[in-house]
């Protein structure tokens, strides 16, 4: 038992650690994320239209570039 018990405590040491470099990752790649998405918004409001009475948008679209990192309610959570 206690060999058991030794056994998957080592396994469980070994998931938490995984676990951690997993969360740094995913942290680093939301920044990432982020900085490309307000560069890409940047980009996009430098090559709008002036305001003219027409625009090239299709019918239905959106001006505004939607955060994928929001959940479907709009909040941090998915």
């Amino acid at each position: 038992m206690e060999r058991l018990n030794s056994k998957l405590y080592l396994e469980n040491c070994y998931i938490m650690q995984e676990n951690e470099k997993l969360r740094k990752k995913a942290h680093l790649l939301n920044q990432e994320n982020q900085a490309l998405l307000s560069e890409l918004k940047q980009k996009v409001s430098e090559t709008k239209p002036s305001s003219s009475g027409t625009s090239s948008k299709p019918s239905g679209g959106s001006d505004s570039i939607p955060d994928l990192n929001l959940g479907p309610n709009g909040s941090g959570k998915p």
